[in-house]
């Protein structure tokens, strides 16, 4: 059933207060949002902000949340490339790389509502969050698995698939935070393209763990751009829409 149109102004009016919230929180960090400016920014009634979150810690949850779930659903769609199981953890990392490129204000809000708001929001809120992360988290999870099931991937007892997955994700997470801080300047550091040295190293790394096909074995490059044309373009495309 189509939504009715109080409903869809309920919905408008939602997503307005976000917006607003998003922008004051870049602009001022967390300490900068307030129910009060919130109220002022939108100009609707401090009641009003009350009927759609309880507190302003719940506003930035609900953020994190719609952040997370952007990023889940690109990884979904890019687990799903038709390739071998490397070829398909390539396709995550490119996810994870259009994510920060089109939404890096989604990104930054993220960081600054992890450290802030965790013991503040409702538990079902906290379970929503933590179910993403853990979704993204079983995705790489499960793509190391199907490497050693393919025989692609002979990992070491030690180290488990989970283990694999964070050295990629860490990787990945602490070269993003680096970009959207601003706060170094990486071409004085000789790092002109810091996601192509992301890029590289995790090459590197997966290479060194004999994932096969290894980079001097495969045309990895023409790979991405099947991964671009075939899973991610137009889900991207579908994802900009509805949260921008």
């Amino acid at each position: 059933m189509a939504p009715t149109r109080k409903q869809r102004e309920i919905a408008a009016r939602h997503q307005r207060i976000l917006a607003a919230a998003r922008e004051q929180l870049l602009e001022g960090g967390y300490l900068g949002l307030s129910m009060d400016k919130l109220a002022a920014a939108v100009e609707y009634s401090k009641g009003t902000i009350y009927q759609h979150f309880s507190c302003k810690e719940e506003v930035v949850a609900t953020l994190a949340l719609e952040t997370a779930r952007v990023r889940l659903g690109l990884f979904e769609c890019a687990a799903t490339f038709r390739g071998r199981p490397r070829e398909r953890m390539l396709a995550v990392g490119i996810a994870a790389d259009l994510f920060l490129e089109h939404f890096p204000d989604h990104f930054r809000v993220e960081q600054i509502a992890r450290g802030a708001v965790r013991e503040k929001v409702s538990p079902e809120r906290q379970r929503e969050l933590a179910s993403c992360e853990q979704r993204c988290m079983q995705i790489c999870a499960g793509i190391v698995r199907d490497g050693v099931a393919s025989g692609d991937l002979d990992l070491p007892a030690e180290v488990s698939p989970e283990e694999l997955s964070f050295s990629l994700w860490s990787s990945s997470f602490g070269v993003f935070t680096i970009v959207t801080s601003g706060a170094f300047h990486l071409e004085d550091m000789g790092i002109a393209e810091p996601l192509l040295a992301l890029r590289k190293g995790q090459n590197r790394m997966l290479d060194g763990f004999g994932w096969r096909p290894l980079t001097d074995e495969h045309d990895y490059e023409a790979s991405a751009a099947r991964i671009r044309a075939e899973v991610l373009d137009e889900v991207l495309v579908t994802l900009r829409e509805e949260t921008l």
